[in-house]
């Protein structure tokens, strides 16, 4: 059992069985990338500590109750649950997601190991295209900053340095992109956390 995926399974197992130091390696092991993903999609220290402690809560009690089966998949199953539980987050407060500078744009995008089905596929796909549109709306000087960190990945420094404003000018520029592009989303009726 060299490889991360068979060790997963041996401390799910293990833990399943009563060994409950298993599941603290686990966490160990994992913290950092699960904390950092949801870090990226809600942008606050404790909301993001709520949700990863939510998430382990919800792992504890599943495994509790024999319900896991994802042989071998550990990572991937734990990332899913936080991924609900930050769509959960999202449709409480009844807010659009902040949007991370990861380059992807909607909050759909969790896992490289494409888990989602077709029909989400095709909703998430059209969601993405549907955004594309909208934020044409956008003043221009709102939409160059929007494009440029979202899409291009680029610092608010940089940002200021190409459109010759200052950080917090672009800043700014960002704040209200995002204040206007909820305005538009909502007069589309179009949902984001669907």
């Amino acid at each position: 059992m060299n490889n991360v995926k068979a060790n997963d399974a041996f401390l799910v197992k293990s833990y399943i069985e009563g060994n409950e130091n298993s599941l603290s390696i686990l966490i160990d092991r994992h913290q950092h990338r699960i904390y950092s993903f949801i870090f990226s999609k809600v942008y606050n220290k404790d909301i993001a500590e709520d949700i990863f402690q939510d998430t382990f809560i919800k792992v504890i009690r599943t495994l509790k109750r024999g319900k896991y089966s994802e042989e071998g998949k550990f990572l991937p199953w734990v990332m899913r649950i936080a991924h609900n539980l930050v769509i959960d987050h999202f449709r409480k407060n009844k807010r659009m997601p902040k949007f991370d500078n990861s380059g992807d744009f909607n909050i759909f995008s969790v896992l490289t190991d494409s888990s989602l089905d077709a029909e989400k596929q095709l909703i998430k796909d059209q969601i993405e295209a549907d955004v594309q549109e909208l934020i044409k709306e956008l003043p221009e000087d709102q939409l160059e900053v929007l494009v440029m960190r979202i899409y291009k990945d680029m610092s608010f420094k940089e940002i200021s340095e190409r459109t010759g404003v200052s950080i917090n000018t672009a800043l700014g520029r960002m704040r209200y992109a995002l204040i206007n592009l909820r305005k538009v989303i909502e007069k589309h009726n179009l949902i984001l956390t669907n």
